[in-house]
């Protein structure tokens, strides 16, 4: 797979996960992808100071995006 494909997969995910953050008055953008394993993502808007921000990006940004592309090892907010 190209990188080109990975973050087209990888976008795809977050359009996925994007409903349910905007309902919450949040957002996210991917920033980098880091050796097609490591995806860098920034919290936006409500989920910044969000007290579960980090269980949203665990269970459901990372699971999501791994349904998509399976070989990312992990998602970092930053």
């Amino acid at each position: 797979m190209t990188d080109k494909e990975l973050q087209v997969k990888i976008e795809l995910a977050l359009d996925e996960i994007r409903p349910f953050l905007q309902s919450d008055g949040g957002d996210i953008s991917l920033v980098s992808i880091d050796n097609g394993k490591i995806v860098k993502v920034q919290l936006e808007g409500a989920c910044v100071g969000c007290s579960v921000n980090q269980m949203t990006l665990k269970s459901g940004v990372e699971m999501t995006i791994k349904k998509h592309a399976p070989q990312i090892e992990t998602v970092l907010s930053v």
